[in-house]
């Protein structure tokens, strides 16, 4: 299969050119041995099977052997020789002038303690699944780093060829690079499942040891499926378990805790700055899985369910959305983070850039929607503004000023094109996005 260009490939480039060695982590079947390979020139997989046996061997009495081979070399599933690490570190010190020459992937099924963290040597990177604009759903008309880098950008009239029918599809199969291999959309819908089923029988059995009970994972992930996109407190989420099951939140929590080190939940921070006085802000954090598809396996949701529940789907959406705005963040250390208040004011996403320049973003299922959003994005931005004027006031005791948004953007699933209002906010439709 031919290799598709990812997303996190120019950061990964980046990183050699300073680092000795590159660790790509993420969830399982995201792509990130494929993507190593296509940078190694020699490939030592240890659950390779005719040779795991002799590769295991000497990564236990002298792994430096293994360095020995042409560079670059890729150690797959490194986690089953530990002393590679070792290895690979060491030699990151003896050649300090050698960048970019190892590169470590694993399963993020296994969590391995290694003496020395390779501060400074293993430069960490993670990679998440294909985005629309990687699996081609997105044309990537609209470019979200020229909106910030280009003020005479003009978004107007991108089209987008996406169908609310092809996201629909789009959420449950999800961004696994296994999929487009695949020529039946039956069988690509499988891919997800089998992921989500692997991750409550096996995976978080032998993430470290602890045998974790299966069905106690399962009703996890179903209430944080139920709870997709949403700011809910655990304590709720620990209710809809314990209707079935008598759990501690301490278990809980730990079940919780695995499931983020699997890459498979994620909670997004608030972004929390005090606009105005006596609001509370909610910090809570908001919750979706790396992939939304696990969540809709989770739920046993097919696309066509979608067509009576479009509330449903626009949680899935939202958190497709930011599934791609995490991999776009990842690629020029950016955060993707929320807002909201109790005074309704939100912002579904705030992108902020490394140098401070930020984004609010709403995301929204139908055109009609936009209106009330663009409406939402402009008193949020004219807060800030009024905030700031009010701390400015007294000269000798300023208050804190807050930068206001450099781009208003709302995200849609079915607007047809991309255009700018009358009040300066981006309309960008799903399949026009790209990083």
């Amino acid at each position: 299969m031919r290799y598709i260009t990812r997303i996190v490939d120019d950061e990964i480039d980046r990183r050699t050119e300073a680092f000795g060695a590159i660790n790509i982590v993420g969830p399982k079947g995201c792509g990130k041995t494929r993507t190593a390979k296509e940078r190694c020139r020699t490939t030592i997989e240890f659950q390779d099977e005719d040779r795991r046996d002799g590769y295991l061997a000497v990564a236990e009495t002298a792994p430096r052997l293994l360095l020995r081979n042409e560079l670059p070399i890729l150690f797959d599933e490194w986690q089953d020789a530990p002393k590679v690490w070792g290895a690979v570190r060491k030699a990151c010190d003896d050649y300090p002038e050698t960048t970019g020459a190892y590169f470590l992937t694993g399963s993020t099924s296994r969590d391995i303690d290694t003496p020395h963290t390779g501060t400074g040597r293993i430069s960490t990177i993670t990679m998440y699944p294909m985005s629309l604009w990687e699996t081609g759903e997105s044309n990537g008309s609209v470019s979200l780093s020229k909106l910030f880098e280009d003020e005479a950008y003009d978004i107007d009239g991108r089209m987008s060829q996406i169908s609310l029918e092809e996201l629909f599809f789009a959420v449950c199969r999800g961004g696994w690079p296994r999929c487009l291999a695949l020529s039946g959309d039956r069988a690509k819908l499988e891919i997800a499942k089998d992921y989500y089923r692997q991750i409550y029988t096996k995976d978080i059995r032998s993430l470290d040891g602890i045998r974790r009970n299966t069905e106690l994972a399962r009703m996890l992930l179903w209430s944080y499926a139920r709870n997709m996109g949403t700011l809910a407190k655990r304590k709720n989420i620990y209710a809809d378990v314990n209707s079935e099951y008598n759990a501690s939140n301490v278990t809980l929590a730990s079940y919780i805790d695995a499931l983020e080190k699997l890459f498979v939940i994620k909670d997004i921070d608030a972004w929390t700055p005090q606009i105005r006085s006596k609001t509370a802000i909610r910090a809570a954090k908001k919750h979706i899985f790396i992939d939304p598809s696990i969540g809709l396996a989770a739920l046993g949701i097919a696309p066509d369910y979608f067509n009576n529940d479009l509330d449903l789907f626009g949680h899935a959406f939202e958190n497709l959305v930011i599934r791609d705005l995490l991999a776009y963040a990842a690629a020029e250390d950016a955060k993707v983070m929320h807002y909201s208040d109790d005074m309704g004011l939100e912002a579904d996403a705030v992108y902020q850039r490394n140098d401070g320049r930020y984004a609010l973003i709403e995301i929204k299922t139908g055109a009609n929607a936009i209106p009330a959003a663009e409406e939402g994005l402009v008193k949020f931005k004219k807060l800030i503004r009024e905030h700031n004027e009010k701390a400015l006031a007294n000269s000798k005791h300023p208050g804190v000023v807050y930068r206001e948004p450099d781009l208003l953007i709302i995200i849609c699933a079915n607007a047809p094109m991309a255009y700018t209002t009358n009040k300066g906010v981006k309309v960008i439709p799903a399949g026009c996005l790209r990083n």
